[in-house]
């Protein structure tokens, strides 16, 4: 990615044009909001992960009045935790939020930690998450890079369409270490900031130039917006997948009260094959607890 040589692409005229059009445009989202706990920062994060807003919210809100601070998710069962992730998708998720809320209660007195080394040392929580929770939760000064952020940068800085080539490179991050206010406090502001513009404007499929605030500035968008060059991106097939009939199986099994017997899993998907195979993953990934005669459970239920 280009160095901020010339005086247009200077960070603080950045900063003042991104943080000027986020005060302007912020969504009104819960864990933004004044009081909100490092915990529901921590939740809203997992459960943002490759899953749009307006499906989180419903299950954000369910599960913050169930579980409020990480002791209550602790002290029940992770297979309940599965039950309430509903269908949000990737309900590996809901396992590792337990799996961190357990953590906090045992090394942290039941708190999140600030400190994002211990953080990272959470079950399940990675660098995006940590870095994030700090940013977000505690104010702090970090590099907090999701799709929507490299996006930008790659655009605005970069001069370049940006396909997501995979996990967060060495040479983003030393850009993007770059764009970051010194003040802390503003770069928890300027990292949520960018976010919110790649969400709403600088979108994958149709950015919005005209409402950019950054369209002066941005190399992409003054190069006539090259169009992408690499390798194409594949799309992600659903319909008759391992990962559509494990859904169709861990349905079955969330709304279930006690035990569900195999044969009932068997209705579920017709490729017994198939179903054999997705069921051996769930249990794998201990989103499913076997029990003799052929029964099956969410896990600890």
């Amino acid at each position: 990615m280009p160095e901020l040589s010339s005086p247009d692409l200077g960070p603080d005229r950045l900063h003042e044009s991104v943080l000027a059009w986020y005060d302007d445009h912020a969504r009104d989202l819960p864990w933004r909001r004044p009081g909100t706990t490092a915990w529901a920062v921590l939740v809203s994060e997992v459960m943002l992960q490759q899953t749009p807003v307006e499906r989180v919210l419903p299950v954000f809100a369910a599960w913050l009045d169930r579980w409020p601070e990480p002791a209550a998710l602790a002290a029940d069962a992770p297979g309940e935790a599965v039950r309430m992730w509903g269908r949000l998708g990737y309900p590996r998720r809901a396992l590792r939020l337990h799996a961190a809320a357990t953590g906090c209660v045992q090394e942290h007195g039941g708190r999140v930690p600030d400190d994002v080394t211990a953080l990272r040392a959470l079950p399940g929580v990675g660098e995006y998450t940590a870095a994030a929770v700090a940013s977000f939760a505690f104010a702090q000064r970090h590099v907090v890079l999701d799709t929507n952020v490299r996006r930008v940068h790659a655009r605005v800085v970069g001069g370049v369409a940006f396909e997501p080539p995979g996990g967060t490179t060495a040479a983003e991050r030393r850009a993007a270490a770059k764009l970051l206010p010194e003040r802390p406090e503003a770069a928890a502001r300027w990292a949520v900031a960018v976010m919110e513009l790649g969400a709403l404007v600088c979108t994958a499929r149709t950015p919005d130039c005209a409402r950019c605030p950054l369209s002066r500035e941005c190399r992409w968008h003054r190069a006539g917006r090259p169009a992408w060059t690499g390798p194409p991106r594949r799309g992600q097939r659903y319909d008759g997948t391992d990962r559509q009939a494990r859904g169709r199986l861990l349905a079955v099994l969330r709304d279930a009260v006690g035990a569900v017997p195999g044969a009932t899993l068997d209705a579920v998907w017709p490729d017994a094959v198939q179903r054999a195979r997705a069921l051996d993953g769930l249990v794998t990934d201990g989103l499913v607890e076997p029990l003799p005669e052929n029964e099956y459970r969410l896990p600890g239920s």
